[in-house]
């Protein structure tokens, strides 16, 4: 079929920056899906996306202006309902042709040009017809309709378009911003579609003030692009835009001289890209002595209020020179720079006063003001939340270190949240915990407390850095604890997508520090000790007072059910074992979902976390050694031994717990002897291996029991009438299965 290449743009009002992107690239793939659907493109097609601050544009190449007819076979009914006896129409089949527009001028000639074939036991009729394909004009109206009404709009504005037709008037819109124009060529030729109002042209607008036409005629639709940027000043291409911006920063860095160079931040520079049509990297330049406040500081009011690019020199350390992206290019951009420079003058004015106010009261000083700060209304506030982190944080010292860590992680706990009440966090509160470390230093702390206060939130994100320092260490889990055992307490659960307290990222973090810094430490036993420090009575109610307990039963009489838990529902809560047991499983669970995304398959992980193990950090180790044994020719039938012997031990322990021990003299059949023989000989040297940390050659060397084990299974019945037989073969089963079991449950490899 012949194909032309496909233009369609809409012409807005100024889009949202942060979702402008995403609006591009959704629009772009619905339309071309949609054209696709109805037949209209073909393998050869290509979509290419536009996006700027007033456009969303779409590119589609080899677009049909009419797709090809098809032959399409219908299933009517079954020949028992569609024929009587006599072979004629049923009125069922009558009436089904009709609807489907069949000629009924001759009835019988139109059943004879049914199809009779099998379907299943019975026989069925089948009708052949032509469905005409769609032509370009109402397919991509359609196609164009439900681009519009798919596109993951951040808010929907309504206004008010003057109608098109004789009697004057006004409609409704609803759309991201207000619509003025609408191109829809294929090829040279304008396709008549419409849509928000507005009927299809060819011709668009350019740059607000740079544009050298208006409007800007597109002859073809192959020449947006060029003809956009050479006659309207804009670069359509988001990509082309960002990389453009990208070479001119890198530019002006190099002008700038002593190594320099921008800040990477990709969220900024897609922002950027956002918000200009023909971007203008200029270099201005404030008074150096706002760098004595902390860079992080003024490079954050930088980058989100003025979406400025600082620059910073060779060792990484903030510039005085920072960069503008401009959406003008005039002869003399002294006025341009001159402005950029009057107006962050104030804020970094601003984050020096902050600063300077901020130094006056010492972080010790502030640990009051956190008993004024709300954490949770069911878990108190944030100076009841710190009594908690520092109780946790003190026993896990207490584990990993001496009197020192026990008292850097202590007062680093006591500190970590003082920073909040200041006037700097304040007004920026992505700066929390890099301010606790300035003003730790300043106040003469050290820096290992000092960096245990700003790491005590790492990591904070997936391949975010962990705390430098142990004390740091301890006080990150100690925070992470505090607030699993909280919310979880409090009922506060991820569901689905929803983490509104982001407690999977804070297992997470929980996960990496016990891995990554091989720390010796139980996974339950951290949890018992966040759950002992809430088990403390007057942590438990220090956020809950008589007069709260009668306002409570007071509401309990009043609600249906919408009160507040407090006191001792709270502890009820708290402290059901379930709930403890449900944070276990739910950081055991965020584990196994890191490891297969490591390559590990859901077998092996399956097979090394289903005992729990409490040093998480030899979890690769594991299952480095499940997979050289799942390689040995002994490991299906060990597997599958393995499986059988735990459904034995199972059904026994109904009647009572069984016994690890074995009475050699109480073997009475070759096989079993042949078995305990080889337990003796093998397991004291496997278990040796184990302890030294050779868990795959501790497996393998368990692998030489599959012949002997084998033949107990063959030759031995084990669950003999006689009493003390078999006791003594479970007790053979019990050592072997605790033998097998030390790495991995084994059979969890069983197919």
């Amino acid at each position: 079929m012949t194909t032309q290449n496909l233009l369609v743009e809409l012409f807005v009002e100024e889009l949202p920056p942060k979702a402008l992107q995403k609006l591009g690239d959704a629009f772009a793939t619905v339309l071309a899906d949609q054209l696709r659907a109805q037949g209209l493109t073909s393998a050869d097609t290509a979509v290419t996306a536009y996006a700027s601050p007033r456009r969303l544009a779409a590119h589609v190449s080899h677009v049909a202006i009419k797709a090809e007819d098809k032959a399409v076979q219908q299933k009517l009914m079954p020949v028992s309902v569609g024929l009587n006896a006599e072979g004629q129409a049923t009125p069922a089949l009558l009436k089904k042709l009709q609807a489907l527009g069949a000629d009924l001028s001759d009835p019988a000639a139109a059943v004879a040009a049914l199809k009779r074939a099998p379907d299943g036991k019975a026989e069925a009729l089948f009708y052949d017809s032509l469905v005409t394909g769609a032509t370009l004009d109402t397919g991509l109206q359609k196609a164009l309709d439900e681009a519009i009404a798919k596109l993951p709009i951040p808010k929907v504005m309504s206004y008010q378009l003057e109608t098109d037709c004789e009697l004057p008037g006004w409609s409704s819109v609803h759309f991201v911003r207000p619509a003025h124009g609408l191109v829809a060529l294929h090829g040279t030729t304008v396709v008549p579609v419409k849509a928000l109002g507005l009927s299809a042209g060819c011709t668009t607008q350019g740059h607000r003030f740079e544009a050298l036409v208006s409007p800007v005629v597109v002859p073809h639709a192959d020449q947006y692009a060029e003809v956009l940027q050479s006659d309207g000043a804009v670069i359509a291409s988001f990509a082309a835009r960002r990389d453009e911006i990208a070479r001119q920063l890198a530019a002006a860095a190099a002008q700038a001289g002593n190594g320099a160079r921008p800040i990477e931040d990709d969220a900024l520079l897609d922002e950027v890209t956002a918000l200009v049509e023909r971007p203008n990297v200029l270099i201005c330049q404030f008074e150096e002595q706002f760098l004595d406040v902390p860079q992080e500081c003024l490079i954050l009011t930088m980058k989100a209020n003025q979406k400025y690019f600082p620059l910073l020199d060779a060792a990484g350390k903030l510039t005085n020179k920072f960069l503008v992206v401009s959406n003008i290019s005039p002869e003399d951009t002294s006025f341009v720079t001159g402005g950029n420079e009057r107006v962050v003058r104030p804020r970094l004015a601003d984050a020096k006063f902050f600063f300077d106010q901020d130094r006056k009261k010492t972080l010790a000083s502030r640990v009051e003001g956190l008993s004024k700060v709300v954490y949770h209304n069911k878990l108190g506030t944030q100076g009841e939340r710190v009594e908690r982190v520092r109780a946790i944080a003190k026993a896990i010292a207490k584990q990993l270190g001496d009197a020192a860590l026990v008292a850097d992680a202590d007062q680093a706990a006591l500190l970590a949240k003082t920073d909040l009440v200041t006037d700097m966090v304040g007004e920026f509160p992505e700066l929390q915990g890099t301010m606790g470390r300035y003003y730790a230093l300043n106040d003469g702390l050290g820096e290992v407390v000092a960096d245990a206060i700003e790491d005590h939130y790492k990591p904070r994100f997936a391949g975010d850095t962990l705390p430098r320092n142990t004390a740091g260490v301890v006080v990150a889990l100690a925070d992470k604890l505090e607030t699993l055992v909280g919310m979880f307490g409090i009922g506060n659960l991820p569901t689905g997508d929803r983490d509104p307290f982001a407690l999977r990222r804070h297992a997470l973090g929980v996960i990496r520090m016990l891995v990554e810094r091989d720390l010796a430490l139980s996974t339950t036993d951290l949890v018992e000790i966040a759950y002992s420090v809430l088990d403390d009575e007057a942590l438990q109610h220090a956020w809950w007072t008589k007069e709260q307990e009668a306002e409570l039963e007071r509401k309990k009489k009043e609600s249906r059910g919408g009160f507040v838990m407090h006191g001792a529902e709270f502890a009820k809560r708290v402290f059901d074992p379930e709930v403890k047991s449900l944070l276990v499983t739910f950081i055991y669970d965020r584990f196994a979902g890191g490891l297969r995304d490591q390559g590990y398959s859901a077998q092996e992980v399956d097979a090394v976390l289903a005992l729990r193990p409490q040093r998480l950090a030899q979890v690769p180790q594991f299952l480095a050694a499940v997979r050289a044994f799942a390689a040995l020719p002994e490991s299906p039938a060990l597997a599958a031994a393995n499986k059988r012997v735990g459904n034995i031990l199972k059904k026994a322990e109904l009647e009572g717990p069984v016994d690890a021990h074995v009475n050699p003299a109480l073997l009475q059949e070759q096989a079993e002897k042949d078995l305990y023989t080889a337990l003796q000989r093998f397991v004291p040297e496997a278990n040796d291996q184990f302890d030294a940390g050779d868990y795959t050659a501790s497996l393998q060397t368990l692998a030489v029991l599959r012949a002997p084990v084998d033949a107990f299974f063959d030759d031995v019945m084990v669950n003999a009438e006689q009493l003390d037989l078999r006791l003594n073969r479970q007790g053979l089963l019990k050592t072997l299965h605790e033998a097998m079991n030390r790495v991995a449950d084994l059979s969890r490899l069983a197919s």
